[in-house]
């Protein structure tokens, strides 16, 4: 390591004389000026004035990473008082003074203790001054000076990053952008060359370049292809001293990654594919695969099939697997070996995404032949039609041929086939089939009017092979026939007024008619024909499928005839011929003036003759609710006679279970219970009740002696006395009175109204000792004891 010493003086040089302190030279080297003499000057020899004296140092330069053993030298300091005999003293002070940079006090030479660094911090700001030793005071004013670190070339450049990744596209042009890399130099930029970079490649040439002053990579070669290398390691260099011999280097590395464009069509690896598929593949049945490959990646890579050509365009699809990028051949249609056994297929590939930049390199597409061949296999038999229609009249005798179904064996083989009836669709076994010839005929009557349309399937089955079979629907219409008679559209029941006149309308009436006849329905209405003489109604028919019922003299009396059954007869123009007689009922009633009915020989037209349904259930209800209440009615009228004389709210008494008990006082809690007397819903349900008579008898329980006592036998037996002789008393032993004390306990009273007599007798002194809640009673007894004896 090279070591630089630079020994920097400046001197204060102080004159007896007037002088003029001129100011220091501009420095442009770094280095410290050289010492200036102060010149005195004055007005005459006699008298002498002095100029205010003034340090003489700018600045002072270090050299930075001084390796010698010794401390480096700064430079001096000096004032024009020194005289050299020992009486002034120099003091440093500011950045680092005393640690850094030290001062002798005695002579001004400064130097420095440490190694220091420029890149750490390259000026320190110190402050200077001269004191006298004996008096401390300042012989000249403190002045403050700057020491600059002088930089070298101690810093290599380094990279931002350690490592750069860019990509770009491939088949770019020369000189296209990829990627910036910065490299920076911790050195002084203003001073010399030491931070100075300049960027060179090492390594990726000659794919790639760098500009020396930027750091700007671009391609150096053109039509890089990815498809042959995708990527490159380029190592850059950044060397300070603008790249001269001995300066300092860093170094990064770029990864660099060829990006895809679509430069590669799709190419089939054959030229010709094959596959089988058999007849009976339902459309969408995959038959095969093919693919085309892409050297390019991503969508660059897509590719779309299609069938440009060839005899099955309309029998065959191909779709593109999105995963895959395969083209899966597939039926379109139904097949058939009989009809057609092979297939040529020509199926393009192509990329939908094109770069019109790369078309100079031809079609980005390709084609290739595909060939299908169909096999036979076993199929069930074809039916001639895919649904049959037949008709047959609602009159046919059985066994009567409707028509008939046909199927054959579609393969080469020609299999006979036979025929069944499917029992499913025809659970009453109406119709049957020839199982040779296929035809239809009749097992049962039909009735058109009960079953208008007949749905049957047919089955179709190979006889060698049963596996094999087929079925095909059957719709059988029955015909109509006229055979059945018109009748009344509803029941007529009508009233004529008594004072009707001659061809008065009474009542319109229709007729309908099971019956489709082609042409419609064309009835007509006559009398009969025992009823035509001696009518005194007629029938007008209106050809409108409705008639007239019509009066045919003036007035009716009801009491001589109250209802009349007019028996009209319908018939049909239809053939055969049908007809029917319906009878109308006419009530002669009534009527106010304005031909509104009131009333009739028997009852209201609006009720029917005989009692309905509904009437006869009211009735029945009516009964049964008539029942229940005379049932509900006795039952409470009995439960009233087994109620207890004592009912009063006011009555007091209650009854006693057993009277004949003695008890045994207060003392004794078992002879007898006393909450019976109080309570006496809490007597059990079976105990007899004693006021009124028992329904059945039952022996008494017996219950044990109680200890004799004479004070409650005599009270119990004063009381049964009493109500004994009392006429008013109820019946059955009740008791008037039963709340009986006695005459006292062992115990005798606690109660404090008695205790007023015998106050001076008792001492309350002990309530005190019973603790906070007895201290108010304490007070109120002990109070008064105090009193008395105050």
């Amino acid at each position: 390591m090279r070591t630089y010493r630079y020994f920097l003086l400046l001197f204060w040089v102080g004159q007896p004389y007037p002088t003029f302190s001129t100011p220091l030279s501009k420095r442009t080297s770094g280095f410290p000026a050289k010492k200036r003499a102060l010149e005195l000057s004055g007005n005459s020899k006699n008298e002498l004035n002095r100029s205010k004296r003034s340090w003489m140092w700018n600045q002072f330069f270090l050299l930075e990473e001084y390796t010698g053993s010794d401390y480096q030298y700064v430079g001096k300091l000096h004032s024009d008082q020194d005289r050299g005999d020992g009486s002034l003293k120099y003091i440093l002070s500011g950045d680092g003074a005393g640690d850094l940079f030290i001062i002798n006090e005695n002579t001004g030479d400064i130097q420095a203790t440490k190694r220091l660094d420029r890149e750490e911090k390259p000026v320190y700001i110190l402050r200077a001054q001269a004191i006298n030793r004996r008096t401390g005071r300042p012989v000249e004013p403190e002045s403050e000076f700057i020491i600059k670190i002088h930089d070298i070339n101690d810093n290599e450049p380094i990279f931002t990053k350690d490592v750069y990744t860019a990509t770009v596209p491939e088949m770019s042009d020369v000189g296209t952008f990829v990627v910036q890399v910065t490299a920076t130099d911790a050195d002084d930029p203003t001073y010399g060359n030491s931070a100075k970079v300049v960027y060179s490649i090492l390594q990726g040439q000659p794919y790639f370049s760098v500009e020396s002053e930027t750091g700007i990579i671009k391609t150096a070669l053109l039509n890089m292809d990815r498809e042959n290398r995708e990527q490159y390691q380029v190592v850059i260099q950044a060397k300070d001293m603008g790249g001269q011999m001995g300066g300092l280097s860093g170094t990064t590395t770029v990864n660099i990654t060829l990006t895809d464009v679509n430069d590669n069509p799709p190419r089939f690896p054959q030229s010709t594919y094959q596959f089988k598929t058999p007849e009976s593949s339902p459309p969408g049945t995959p038959i095969g695969r093919i693919k085309a490959s892409d050297a390019d990646v991503g969508e660059n890579a897509a590719i779309e099939y299609s069938i440009t050509d060839g005899e099955g365009l309309d029998m065959f699809d191909v779709i593109t697997d999105q995963e895959t990028q395969e083209g899966i051949i597939t039926v379109k249609k139904f097949l058939d070996f009989e009809k057609k056994k092979v297939y040529t297929l020509k199926v393009e590939a192509s990329n939908p995404h094109v770069e019109p930049r790369f078309l100079y390199l031809g079609p980005f597409k390709d084609s290739a032949t595909v060939r299908i061949v169909v096999e036979d296999v076993d199929e069930p038999p074809v039916f001639s039609k895919l649904a049959y229609v037949l008709q047959i009249r609602e009159d046919a005798q059985i066994n009567t041929t409707i028509g008939s179904v046909t199927a054959q064996d579609p393969d080469a083989a020609r299999n006979p086939v036979k025929y069944s009836v499917d029992r499913h669709t025809d659970m009453d076994r109406i119709f049957n089939i020839d199982s040779g010839n296929g035809s239809i005929f009749t097992s049962k009557l039909l009735d058109r009017e009960t079953l208008l349309w007949h749905n049957i399937t047919v089955i179709a089955t190979e006889i060698n092979n049963p596996k094999q079979s087929s079925r095909v629907p059957l719709y059988i219409k029955v015909l109509d026939v006229n055979d059945n008679a018109p009748e009344f559209a509803e029941f007529y029941e009508t009233f004529v007024c008594e004072k009707a006149k001659a061809d008065q309308l009474i009542q319109t009436l229709r007729a309908v008619d099971k019956d489709d006849p082609y042409s419609g329905h064309q009835f007509s209405f006559s009398l009969a024909p025992e009823a035509v003489s001696g009518s005194n109604f007629t029938i007008q028919d209106n050809k409108d499928n409705t008639a007239g019922i019509l009066t045919r003299k003036n007035g009716y009396n009801r009491h001589e005839m109250s209802t009349y059954l007019l028996p009209v007869v319908i018939s049909d123009n239809d053939y055969p011929v049908q007809s029917s007689t319906g009878t109308v009922t006419v009530r002669v009633c009534a009527c106010d003036h304005h031909g509104n009915m009131q009333s009739c020989h028997a009852e209201a037209l609006i009720h029917p003759t005989g009692l309905s349904t509904g009437a006869l259930v009211a009735i029945l209800l009516c009964i049964v609710i008539l029942l229940v209440t005379v049932v509900l009615f006795a039952a409470l009228r009995r439960q009233r006679k087994k109620e207890p004389l004592i009912i009063s709210k006011e009555d007091i008494r209650d009854n006693i279970v057993s009277y004949n008990d003695e008890g045994g006082g207060e003392e004794d809690t078992q002879a007898f219970d006393i909450g019976t007397l109080r309570n006496p819903e809490a007597i059990e349900d079976n105990k007899l009740r004693r006021d009124i008579v028992p329904e059945a008898l039952f022996l008494p329980r017996r219950t044990p002696t109680a200890r004799d006592n004479t004070d409650v036998r005599d009270f119990i037996n004063q009381r049964l006395k009493e109500n004994d002789t009392d006429p008013t008393a109820p019946p059955y032993d009740s008791l008037a009175t039963y709340a009986y004390e006695g005459t006292g306990s062992v115990a005798d009273s606690l109660s404090s109204l008695e205790s007023v007599t015998t106050d001076g007798d008792q001492d309350y002194d002990y309530l005190s000792d019973w603790g906070p809640r007895f201290k108010k009673l304490a007070d109120m007894y002990g109070g008064v004891d105090s009193d008395k004896d105050s």
